[in-house]
Order: structure tokens, then sequence, then C-alpha cells
């Protein structure tokens, strides 16, 4: 059966013991392992006891395809039900499953652990078919989802989060749970014990190593907003620092890839607030208002060829003796001038 959204959690606190198997699939790999150690713990008690779950994967299978069967159908010697793990679920082990779960699939639980597999894939429709195996979906948070999920994990350092420093999180995390959970870690440590437990924006940027790159950014949207002055200034700053000139000249031809993006959505019927909201990351807040006014002063056909202009000058700038500061200033000015 194919689980909903609503259903998951349900699931996951209280396994179904009617279900001989789970899938568990989706994008978010760190949300998948976190997801398949959950039921694992709840029906085994912990991960790694050997007794009571065994850990397979689709070679040793295609070795010994009976070794699916005889985990399924052994007793645990410290009692309670036993977990089958398999971390590497693919369409050429369907058949396999199917024949366990049409037979007698023993007493155990076994659980599939799988990348985003499509609709039409031989395992999820499987699982999906079967009244004794689950499918559940495991795709990337977003929206209020995500940001609920970071407030909860700052509370459990006992932290809260400036209303900026929540959308600033929710804008740079939620591809991966496993590196958003990694990323509020370091973030908890850094706030330290600090008497305040309110997390702002700065403390965002500097745990999360941004500031390098937000300074670059300068430089981006300098560029794409004809801003000659602010060009020159944030360009002088980040050279001086020690930023390569083709490492400049590559976030200045994201953020161009980025507008190139949203404009080219926009020009097959997308609206111009929906293809910002699809960018990932997200467009820093601070810098919405920008963003969103470069988008209407740059039509395709010119961020197009902005950008061959700018992977031209980081080709030019990697070879050997070239005047790499020489040429990327002169391609980020000739850029600049064309929206001044």
């Amino acid at each position: 059966m194919k689980l909903a959204t609503q259903s998951i959690e349900r699931f996951l606190d209280r396994p179904d013991p009617g279900i001989a198997a789970v899938l568990i699939y989706g994008p978010d790999s760190g949300l998948v392992r976190e997801r398949a150690l959950r039921v694992i713990r709840v029906v085994a008690g912990a991960e790694d006891d050997p007794f009571r779950v065994a850990r397979l994967g689709a070679a040793t299978l295609r070795d010994d395809p009976a070794r699916l069967a005889d985990e399924m159908s052994a007793l645990s010697m410290t009692g309670g039900r036993r977990v089958v793990r398999l971390t590497d679920g693919a369409d050429g082990l369907a058949r396999l499953i199917e024949e366990l779960l049409k037979g007698s699939p023993g007493p155990a639980l076994l659980v599939v652990e799988a990348g985003e597999v499509p609709a039409k894939s031989a395992l999820r429709k499987l699982f999906e078919s079967s009244p004794a195996a689950a499918a559940l979906a495991c795709y990337p948070e977003e929206g209020d989802e995500l940001r609920r999920f970071i407030a909860a994990e700052l509370r459990r350092h006992r932290l809260t989060a400036a209303p900026d420093a929540l959308g600033h999180l929710s804008d740079i995390l939620g591809a991966d749970r496993a590196a958003t959970r990694s990323e509020l870690e370091k973030l908890a440590l850094y706030m330290g014990d600090a008497k305040e437990r309110r997390v702002e924006l700065d403390d965002v940027i500097a745990s999360t190593g941004e500031s390098a790159a937000i300074a670059l950014d300068d430089v981006a949207f300098a560029m794409a907003g004809g801003d000659l002055p602010g060009l020159d200034n944030s360009l002088d700053r980040n050279l001086a620092g020690g930023a390569e000139p083709a490492s400049v000249l590559r976030t200045a031809a994201r953020h161009l890839m980025r507008l190139h993006q949203v404009r080219s959505q926009m020009d097959v019927g997308a609206s111009r607030e929906s293809a910002v909201a699809a960018l990932r990351p997200g467009v820093f807040w601070k810098r919405r208002d920008q963003f969103l006014r470069q988008i209407n002063r740059w039509p395709a056909p010119s961020l197009a060829d902005a950008l061959g202009r700018l992977l031209d000058a980081e080709v030019a700038c990697k070879r050997t003796a070239s005047p790499g500061e020489a040429i990327c200033r002169q391609a980020l000015f000739d850029i600049a001038r064309l929206r001044a």
C-alpha cells in the first residue's frame, strides 16, 4: 500500500504488525536513512542489535537469493521481532521480494531503502500494490513544513530564531535531512552557552560560513544591476581579500544562470513569483527586491550572451601567465555597462 503523507508519522511511531515489508525511498537520502532507522528502532529496539537486525546488500542476494527468505524466517534469540535491512533497493530485487510476499514471508520486517524511483518502477509498484507491504516517499521539505522542522530542531537545543534568521535557514537548508540536521548542530555549537538563546541572521551567516559567499554576491548583484561604483568597490574588496578571479567570475555566472532560469520560466507562462519560489537555494531575503528588479531588466537572450562572456573570461583566466584580475574586471564591467 502507498502511505499518504498524513499517515507516515503514525506508521513510523507504530508500524503495522501486518506489514511484512516497507520501502522507504526518495531523493532526500538523509530522510530515507533517518526514517529507516526510526522504524528499525521501534521494531528491534536498536539499529545495531546483531540478534534482531540483519543487514543485506543487493550483491549478497544476487549471489544467494535464498538468503532473504532465511533471514526473514529466522527467530530472534533474545525475543521480539527481527528486522532485515536492505540498503540498496532496486528494480532487480522486485521479483525476489514479490516471491517472498506471495509465500510465507516469515515473522521479520523487511526494510528496504532506495533512492528516487519513478512511479513505473517495478519495486515501487510492488510495494504500493501489495497488502503486505508499504511504500513511504521521502521528498525534501520546503516552505512552512521546513520552517517548522528547523524551529523544532532549534528548540531541541533550547534556541529560538529571529524571523529573518529562520527565513534564511529555510532558504539554504532542506535539500537533505541529514545535511540540515548537521548545519543546525553546527549552529547550536556556534551559539554555545550564550545567555541570549535567540539566533540572529548574523549568527546563521557566521555559522554556515556564508560570509565569503555573500561578499562575492555583492559583485554579482552590482554587475547585474549595472551599479558601476558598487561593482568597483566590491570587486576591489574581494580581490584584495584573496578571492580568485575565476571564483569571482563563477559566482557572477551562477547569479546570471538563476536570473536566466526565472526569465525562461516566465517566458513560457510561469508567474515571476512562482519561478523565483522554485529556485534552490532560495533568494536571500535581503536581496529579494534587488533580484526581482534585475529579472525585469534582463531579457533571456541578453542573459545568455552575458553568460557566454563570463565563461570565456573564466577560461582565459585559467591560462598560464594570464592577467586574471584584468580579464575578470573587464568582463564584469562590460556586462554591467549593458544594464547601466
